[in-house]
Order: structure tokens, then C-alpha cells, then sequence
């Protein structure tokens, strides 16, 4: 018996009778058994937490606002916080920690050189971090765990088909179909007299609607009727940045709680309606054709990417699964719109460089109606591709990417990233980092010229992402229109952009 089972029964005003005194001491013997448990737990946790920052003490770390906050909110992206990474690199330029709350280290990489090993890294070493993206799986899917690595892998050797030439050059005429809308709208606008719009929000469902008739094709026809769908795409991609930024809020539980969290899933629940309504349709229409009648009858015609998904197998022949499908098909719109947005911004706030871009899509139509560009036009607008990329490496799209080593990553100057911290890939950092660009807020577009260039690490520039979870289509997408109907690129000025 233990000492204290006779306190507990006086306690408990309990009879002492053998049953009662070998249950109250198998219960207090399970207690000292968890509370030592947890002793040991905090422990190890604490040594871990001191082996980190010891392993930390190498690299720099900027100031940050007291031992409590650290840098929390202070890097958010936007303008003040972009502002703020820009300062930071000017004095830090190649790597330095920055605290996250008293107990939350993070890596910050913003050089080329530094970023090369955690970038090539294979998914396995360097996987995406949950604490980062997993705001976004309820609504993207996506795979996190160790087991579900290699499937990963398996699904990227079954997509890459789809990223053909052959496939992506029959979209340019969707493209054309969306964007000529998008004129047609600012055509009203300026005859009934407005003198300005919000170019985000036209672009953004230009792009919403050019993905739907890729990715579905489905006519949502969202750049001029609204559609619970679309609405509900949008409020998620705010719901996720708002998120982001309320600390209480990363919590599941308590977000599952909040009027955002509510939204947040029925907004979810919207759009996973439609993707599986779509998807079932094209079951059935596929049981129905049949496999080879329905390849023949896609024959001339643009291929949906939903299409491709059906029809998409493996080394072994098995299939997708339709909750594989589903998370394959979701899409986020809003980095393309915000990329095309600041191109606009950029040419507005340069008229040189528009009107010399404005030129050069001038002499392309010359000979064509705008409908009928195609692919291998693109390459035909080497000064617009220069202006497009200049834009995407001052204001990139995706602002930083989040992995968490599973082992330790040795640096170019011996220095070594340790296993299980936060490495923060900085596009922006890199991007502004006076250390690998002169001059890296003024927009300068020959940066890009051949010649200028070649010489640059290819990690200087990298507005998707880089290594093994780069984009499978970013050498085949390069090219943007940004002309209008009538053969002449359109002018912007700068309040309206």
C-alpha cells in the first residue's frame, strides 16, 4: 500500500476494506505514473528547446520588439512588413533567425547561395510545414505526413502529362475569350464615364474565369453574373490571410469556433459541392463513352485539366481518386491576379516602358486580329517577358515559402540548419537583396535582358517556387496578354491601376 492510500481514504470518508484500499492505490499509482510523464515530457522539451538555441547562436538575429512577441506580426506581407524585410536584408544578407513568440525560432533564407540546399533538398528532408500551410488544407488539400511523401511524387510523374505542349497551346484561346470580356467591361465603364477601377478585382475574376473553363470547363460566366462558387473562392483566399495574422486564430479548435471559422467552412463546403458535382458528371459521361470513344471525341478540342485527371494512371494503372481529383483541381486565383495586377501598376507608374511594350505588341497584331495570337506568338514580346518578370521579382506573387527540415542541412559556409526548425525560403528577401540585385526597389526591366542576366544564380529569381515542388508548367507558362481587342496594348495611368 501506498503511504498516502490512508489520507485519501479519510479524505474520501471511506471505508478502509482491501477493495477500497488497492483501488485508491492503483489510482495514485497512475497519477505519479502520468505526472511523471509529463515531467519527463516538459524535460525533453526544454533540453530540446535549449539544444536549438545554442545550435542558433550562429546565426545573426535582428532586432525584434521585446523576449515575449519577438518579431510576431512584424514581418506580416504587407506594405509595412515588406518594408520591413527589405530593411533587414539590406543588413543581413544571406541568412538570420528571427523569434516567433518566446519559443518559435524561424530561419529566414534570403541568398541564392543559402537558399541552393534547402531548395534541392528532396521532399522528404525538407517538407512543407504544417504550422504554415496547413491553414489551407481544409480548402486545397495537401499532403504533409511522412507516409504520404511517395504519393506526393506519384502524383506529380501522373500530372506532368498534362503540362504538354501539345495540351496548354489550345488555352491561349480562352485566355483571349477572358480577357476580351475583361476589355469589353472596361470599354462600359470608360463610355458611361468612370475615370478609374479596381484593377485587382477585375483581373481576379478575369483569371477565375480563364481557370474554370481550363481546369472544368465550365462556363461560369463570374466576369458578368455572380456565382455562390465564385463568391465563395473569394472568401476563402481572404479568409486564409486574415487567419494568418490573428495568433488565437491558428488555433483549429478555437477557429472552428469563430464567426470566421464558420464561414470559413461553409465557404469550404461550397466549393467542394461543385468540384465533386463536376466530377461525378464526368464519370458518368466517361462510363458512358467509354475510355477510347472519349479520347476520340477530345480529338481538336481544348482537353479540361478535370479530363486529364480522369484519364490519368500510374506506372501500375490505378486510377485517381476522386478525393485525390478534387484536391488536384483546386486552385488558388488570386497569386496570378495579383501578379498580373502589379505588371499593370508597374507599366503605369514607367509610360516609357509601356509605350515601348505597347510597340512591340503593335507590330505582333499587325498582320492578325488579337483572337488569333497563339502560343509560339509569346516568344514574339521579348521587352513585354522582360517588364512581366521585372514585376514579378519586385512585387512576386507568393511572398515566402515554409519548410521543416528532418535532418540537419549543411550551408555554403559551414554553417548548419538543424533538424526540425522552420526554414523560411524569403522570395521577397532575395528579390530585394542588395547583396545579389543593385538597386532592387527601382523597376528596372533590362535586368532581365539575355546578356544582363546570364551570369545571375538561377535562384535570384524564383516568383513560384524552386526544387522538387516547383510548378510543374512554370517553363511552359511565360508568357502574359495584356493587350487589348482592338491591337493595341491599353493604357493605364496610376490612380486607375
Amino acid at each position: 500500500m501506498l503511504p498516502l492510500t490512508d489520507w485519501v481514504l479519510e479524505l474520501l470518508s471511506m471505508e478502509r476494506t482491501p477493495f477500497c484500499a488497492y483501488t485508491v492505490s492503483a489510482l495514485l499509482l497512475a497519477l505519479l505514473a502520468l505526472l511523471f510523464r509529463t515531467l519527463l515530457q516538459l524535460g525533453r522539451s526544454w533540453h530540446r528547446y535549449y539544444v536549438t538555441c545554442q545550435r542558433l547562436h550562429c546565426f545573426p538575429e535582428p532586432p525584434h520588439r521585446n523576449w515575449l512577441l519577438g518579431r510576431l506580426g512584424m514581418f506580416i506581407p504587407g506594405e509595412e512588413g515588406l518594408s520591413l524585410v527589405s530593411q533587414t536584408v539590406a543588413t543581413f544578407s544571406q541568412v538570420f533567425v528571427t523569434w516567433m513568440g518566446p519559443f518559435l525560432p524561424v530561419l529566414c533564407l534570403v541568398h541564392p547561395d543559402f537558399l541552393k540546399p534547402i531548395t534541392t533538398a528532396s521532399v522528404a528532408i525538407a517538407p512543407k510545414d504544417y504550422l504554415f500551410y496547413g491553414f489551407l488544407k481544409p480548402w486545397l488539400g495537401g499532403r504533409f505526413a511522412a507516409e504520404q511523401w511517395s504519393e506526393m511524387g506519384r502524383h506529380r510523374r501522373m500530372l506532368t502529362p498534362a503540362f504538354h505542349f501539345d495540351i496548354l497551346k489550345p488555352y491561349m484561346k480562352i485566355f483571349n475569350q477572358s480577357t476580351d470580356i475583361m476589355h469589353a467591361k472596361w470599354r462600359r465603364l470608360v463610355a458611361s464615364g468612370s475615370t478609374s477601377l479596381d484593377m485587382f478585382g477585375q483581373i481576379s475574376l478575369m483569371t477565375l474565369d480563364s481557370l474554370q473553363k481550363c481546369v472544368f470547363g465550365y462556363n461560369s460566366n463570374c466576369q458578368e453574373t455572380p456565382s455562390d462558387y465564385i463568391a465563395a473562392i473569394l472568401e476563402l483566399s481572404s479568409l486564409v490571410v486574415g487567419r494568418q495574422h490573428r495568433l488565437l486564430l491558428h488555433c483549429d479548435f478555437l477557429y472552428r469556433l469563430s464567426p470566421d471559422g464558420r464561414r470559413f467552412r461553409r465557404a469550404c463546403d461550397t466549393v467542394h459541392r461543385f468540384t465533386a458535382d463536376v466530377v461525378q458528371r464526368r464519370h458518368q459521361a466517361l462510363s458512358h463513352w467509354g475510355r477510347e470513344a472519349w479520347l476520340k471525341s477530345k480529338q481538336g478540342r481544348t482537353v479540361g485539366f478535370i479530363d486529364i485527371l480522369l484519364l490519368a494512371k500510374d506506372e501500375d494503372g490505378q486510377d485517381l481518386s476522386d478525393e485525390d481529383i478534387a484536391a488536384e483541381a483546386a486552385h488558388r486565383h488570386d497569386t496570378t491576379a495579383s501578379g498580373l495586377s502589379w505588371v499593370l501598376y508597374n507599366l503605369a507608374c514607367h509610360p516609357e516602358y509601356q509605350e515601348r511594350c505597347r510597340e512591340e505588341i503593335k507590330d505582333l497584331l499587325r498582320d492578325k486580329e488579337s483572337e488569333e495570337v497563339e502560343w509560339e506568338d509569346l516568344s514574339r514580346v521579348p521587352f513585354s517577358t522582360m517588364c512581366i518578370k521585372e514585376s514579378l521579382r519586385l512585387h512576386p506573387p507568393v511572398t515566402a515559402m515554409s519548410r521543416r527540415c528532418t535532418e540537419d542541412i549543411k550551408l555554403p559556409d559551414g554553417r548548419v540548419l538543424p533538424k526540425g526548425n522552420i526554414c523560411l525560403i524569403s522570395i521577397y528577401g532575395t528579390h530585394h537583396n542588395p547583396a545579389v540585385r543593385p538597386e532592387p526597389q527601382v523597376y528596372n526591366p533590362h535586368r532581365f535582358d539575355p546578356e544582363n542576366s546570364k551570369n545571375q544564380p538561377p535562384l535570384a529569381f524564383m516568383p513560384f517556387s524552386a526544387g522538387p515542388r516547383n510548378c510543374i508548367g512554370q517553363r511552359r507558362l511565360c508568357g502574359v496578354r495584356a493587350w487589348g481587342p482592338s491591337g493595341a496594348a491599353g493604357s493605364f495611368q496610376t490612380p486607375a491601376a
